[in-house]
């Protein structure tokens, strides 16, 4: 297997074990390579969800440029919805895996078809 490969199998098992989801692999697989190289780098790979400056980056970059929605409290909301979900005190909240629950909570899913 890939280094990416291993990396989606360890997203997948996230969402298994923090989020009690089975992930939609075909749409993990694509979050994940939409997220380009920053996988790859430890600092980059995940999103901090106390730094108000990363969840500003999650909202702009990724909700408003790539899914394409409005900006307002809905998305702040979406993003602590996430964040709950994926559970406060874990340290390690990856961002393909924040990207890929955001991308099902929107139904945007088409974005990637």
């Amino acid at each position: 297997m890939s280094k990416r490969d291993d990396l989606i199998a360890k997203y997948a098992a996230d969402i298994k074990d923090k989020i009690g989801q089975d992930a939609d692999m075909d749409l993990l697989t694509k979050v994940t390579i939409g997220c380009g190289p920053s996988i790859y780098n430890a600092d980059a790979s995940t999103v901090s969800g106390s730094d108000q400056s990363e969840l500003d980056t999650v909202k702009n970059n990724f909700l408003i440029k790539k899914l394409g929605l409005s900006d307002g409290d809905k998305l702040d909301e979406a993003i602590a919805s996430v964040m709950e979900a994926y559970g406060k005190s874990n340290r390690n909240k990856y961002r393909a895996v924040v990207y890929y629950l955001l991308t099902k909570h929107f139904g945007k899913e088409a974005i990637y078809n």
